[in-house]
């Protein structure tokens, strides 16, 4: 047995629960499932933090990252290096149970359970600080880079930016009277604090490509709200707030690419 490689049942494990993630993702949308796309009950609980319909396009590129993963899991483009198969079966079985997650999510979320949805995506982002922590602790080969950090690196940016919105949808859900504040400044107070954690993490991490995924997502909430077919610029406010935001992700991406440029001997 290559003692660089993740155990087989591991390596199983890690491609079923992905094969069944993916799956249920297109099929979801393709029957659909309960009769309604993923989007349509986005927009039964609109709000003013969800991005733009084309920002999801991420998904794609999070399912072709996660899947060389699978395939590095198997050898694929693997090398002999310093990791041992402990530390890919740790990390393949805290994928498959985030793989898990993110199935039953997109039952939940189909058939309006809501609240379910919100506990289903703070798991999966638990799950992925977990991981990303484990990995940016490690001394990493380029090519590890590559197929162990950058999948879960993009993924934990969208799922940051997905478990405030998922959030968001289930207060909107209940109809929550947000202390008598109005939804602008609601909206405004919660891109602030998605945009500071977001901005700690990345600068904490020295995650290009997390900041890059907040960037996305950022650009997809500003272009939602002045395009007429979201907000048509109803709530200036709200891009304000939003397009700042993306000038701190801006700065800190330039921060970490200083920080990390070779040094002189």
């Amino acid at each position: 047995m290559n003692k660089n490689l993740a155990s087989m049942s591991t390596r199983l494990i890690v491609t079923v629960t992905f094969v069944l993630m993916v799956s249920m993702n297109v099929l979801a949308n393709a029957l659909p499932l309960n009769g309604r796309l993923t989007g349509e009950i986005s927009d039964l609980y609109g709000n003013l933090f969800a991005p733009a319909g084309i920002t999801f396009a991420i998904w794609g590129v999070i399912y072709l990252l996660l899947g060389s993963h699978v395939l590095y899991q198997w050898g694929f483009f693997h090398r002999r290096g310093h990791l041992d198969g402990g530390l890919l079966s740790r990390i393949g079985t805290l994928f498959s149970l985030s793989s898990v997650a993110n199935t039953f999510w997109i039952f939940a979320w189909h058939y309006d359970f809501i609240w379910l949805s919100a506990l289903l995506i703070i798991i999966i982002l638990a799950i992925l600080i977990a991981i990303n922590q484990t990995l940016v602790s490690l001394e990493l080969t380029r090519r590890e880079e590559l197929l162990l950090r950058l999948p879960f690196s993009v993924y934990f940016g969208w799922i940051t930016v997905a478990t405030v919105a998922n959030i968001t949808a289930w207060l909107v859900s209940i109809e929550w009277s947000g202390f008598g504040l109005s939804e602008p400044v609601w909206a405004v107070v919660i891109i602030a604090v998605a945009a500071a954690i977001g901005t700690v993490t990345m600068l904490r991490n020295r995650d290009i490509a997390y900041g890059l995924v907040l960037i996305w997502a950022f650009i997809g909430i500003v272009i939602k709200h002045t395009s007429d077919a979201g907000f048509a610029g109803n709530y200036p406010a709200v891009i304000v707030t939003t397009t700042a935001c993306l000038a701190v992700f801006v700065a800190s991406e330039a921060v970490i690419v200083w920080r990390k440029r070779p040094r002189r001997a």
